[in-house]
């Protein structure tokens, strides 16, 4: 599965589907950001059938960045069944970012 670029209009119904979902609060203008897009696509392309991987371009999206009150740009937060369950602020590795699924998979 490749990443889904989600908006306003479509951000509830993306979320709240069945499962894990990863969503990702960017700018292109952000560094580090850059850097963890394609950490991101390899993390959803090989873990497509347990995890659903979104972004959030949190310029264009304030109203979404307001509701999780993103403060610092790369954010990463994971849902289960529409609610969220954990929280990531910085860059994070592949692995890292395996691991907070397998965490939540207990």
């Amino acid at each position: 599965m490749t990443i889904i670029h989600t908006t306003g209009a479509s951000f509830k119904k993306d979320v709240k589907s069945k499962g894990y979902t990863l969503v990702n609060f960017w700018a292109p203008w952000c560094g580090p950001c850059r850097t963890l897009a394609p950490i991101l696509e390899t993390f959803a392309r090989k873990n497509s059938s347990e995890i659903k991987v979104l972004k959030v371009n949190a310029d264009e999206h304030t109203e979404i960045t307001n509701q999780f009150a993103i403060k610092g740009l790369p954010t990463t937060i994971l849902f289960k069944n529409g609610k969220q369950i954990d929280k990531i602020v910085g860059l994070v590795s592949l692995d890292k970012l395996e691991q907070l699924l397998v965490a939540h998979k207990k």
